[in-house]
């Protein structure tokens, strides 16, 4: 259900919360965490208790125990209480209900998702230092200012892109990402696993791919931390902090182009068959002619044994397979690509590229998947059931949308923040959904999600000043409804988030200052 727009401006303006939450209360007085204080959770809220245990007392040095809700009790001061009612169906999925009140909190959720997103909003309440890892030198007061909210998300995918192939990031450094996604309410985590550039996870049956597919050609050399793959051990962590976080990831194998990694590893599933080196972006083709040959068996019998696995290890319920700039060169010459399209009755290249994706669509169907791809995948028909991420600007979505099919927007010129030059207040101006689609076309935009390509910033600090805070305006521009999204007050509460973002050392990159006019010469 959708909840009632009641953002008072002047509440707005005293609580500094990031996204802007739907409904807010303001009242008078404060609720103090203190050596009093304890968690009580009911059983479906126990992990959100420990969370929000984890996250508050390193700071403050309090020892904030849990405790089972059990009803009837008798009411206790000082309790941050957290509660899972499937009746709050008003809420939605990630929706929560937050009251801070001078003798203790309430947060309640129809899921502990919902639970979950209150405690990061609840985290926001509190002063920037509860961030620090160790308890604070200073005379901090663990205040939180009263406040009554009820809040749900727009859109129900809020979402992250990580290239993972053109620079690898480590382990760690995704569970750091999935950490800052969860603080604005972030909830998709895509990982662009393969590319031309590098194969990053582990497939157990084509060992060859993280062997040599992981690792850029000798010549070129390229820092040893630029290279490397995650084991399937690895990843399994990453899902694990994902679900903790209440984050989805949706792993990405591109196909049939962006391939050049996998081709070097098995050269024979290629239209011209080799040899091939892996380079670093920037050294060779941006956009690669040597592409998977689709008139080859042995292609999809790759593939299919791939996603396999990737089925198996991935819980969610997308798999992303790319579709992107596939050059049909190779394919035009390669004598089994042509018989392929006249075996199939294909008019062309274009329709070929269709066949490859619903072949693959189907295989990944009967995995229990659903596939989602680039907006390339609409070339020569789309397949039946696919998700469609649209980012060469708004028109494949729009496409994908008309004919019934759940988009996702990332239009390059607005939400590849590897570009250094697209502002923060153009994302925040920015509208999910094109106007030119009708209110029944606009249900399936499942939201926006950010991008970043990692061929040229390359290290932690770069990336983080790529990020913020145009991040923060994703969040707020996929959550907060549309007629409550304010650029003033948006810019006052980032102002007030760089402190946060300083006591958890994340860079960044303030561009939010007006833009003052230059006065005509009289």
């Amino acid at each position: 259900l959708t909840l009632l727009v009641a953002v008072q401006a002047a509440s707005a303006g005293a609580i500094s919360v990031v996204p802007q939450p739907v409904k807010i209360e303001a009242q008078e007085g404060v609720f103090r965490l203190s050596p009093d204080t304890t968690i009580v959770a009911d059983k479906d809220a126990v992990e959100v208790a420990e969370y929000a245990r984890e996250l508050f007392a390193p700071a403050t040095g309090l020892p904030l125990p849990i405790e089972r809700l059990s009803d009837p009790k008798p009411h206790r001061a000082n309790r941050i209480t957290l509660k899972v009612n499937p009746d709050r169906n008003d809420l939605g999925k990630e929706g929560y209900a937050l009251s801070v009140r001078g003798d203790g909190v309430t947060i309640q959720g129809a899921t502990p998702t919902g639970v979950f997103y209150g405690v990061q909003t609840l985290r926001q309440l509190l002063p920037p230092a509860i961030e620090r890892a160790k308890p604070s030198t200073d005379a901090t007061a663990w205040e939180a200012p009263c406040v009554e909210i009820i809040d749900q998300p727009r859109f129900p995918w809020r979402g992250f892109m990580l290239d993972c192939s053109r620079t690898f990031w480590k382990k760690d450094f995704v569970k750091r990402l999935i950490g800052q996604m969860a603080l604005y309410k972030l909830n998709v985590l895509h990982l662009h696993l393969t590319d031309d550039q590098g194969w990053r996870l582990e497939i157990k049956k084509y060992p060859k791919l993280t062997e040599a597919g992981a690792k850029f050609a000798a010549r070129y050399h390229q820092p040893p931390e630029y290279e490397g793959y995650y084991t399937q051990d690895d990843i399994k962590e990453i899902l694990a902090c994902a679900a903790r976080h209440h984050v989805t990831v949706v792993p990405e194998i591109e196909m049939p182009g962006h391939s050049k990694a996998m081709l070097t590893c098995y050269p024979e599933l290629s239209c011209a068959g080799g040899p091939f080196e892996i380079y670093p972006y920037g050294k060779g083709p941006g956009i690669q002619k040597d592409i998977c040959c689709a008139g080859n068996e042995k292609t999809f019998e790759f593939f299919e044994d791939v996603l396999t696995e990737v089925a198996e290890l991935f819980p969610g319920e997308l798999i992303h397979v790319g579709g992107d700039e596939a050059p049909k060169d190779r394919w035009k010459a390669c004598p089994k690509c042509q018989t392929r399209i006249k075996k199939e009755g294909l008019k062309n290249e274009r329709e070929l590229q269709s066949y490859f994706i619903k072949r693959i669509e189907k295989f990944v169907n009967a995995k229990g998947k659903r596939l989602i791809g680039w907006d390339e995948i609409l070339e020569g028909g789309l397949a039946p059931a696919a998700t469609v991420m649209s980012w060469r600007g708004t028109r494949g979505g729009i496409i994908a949308a008309r004919s019934g099919h759940d988009v996702v927007m990332t239009p390059k010129m607005i939400y590849y923040f590897n570009y250094r030059r697209l502002p923060t207040m153009g994302v925040y101006a920015s509208d999910p959904v094109p106007k030119e689609l009708n209110p029944e076309q606009a249900r399936h935009v499942l939201g926006a999600q950010a991008c970043f390509w990692s061929h040229s910033v390359r290290e932690q600090d770069g990336f983080d000043a790529c990020l913020f805070p145009r991040v923060m305006a994703l969040a707020e521009t996929t959550w907060t409804p549309k007629e409550s999204l304010d650029a003033k007050q948006f810019r006052s509460r980032v102002q007030d988030q760089f402190k946060r973002l300083r006591e958890l050392d994340i860079k960044y990159y303030d561009d939010t200052a007006p833009v003052k006019k230059k006065r005509r010469p009289t």
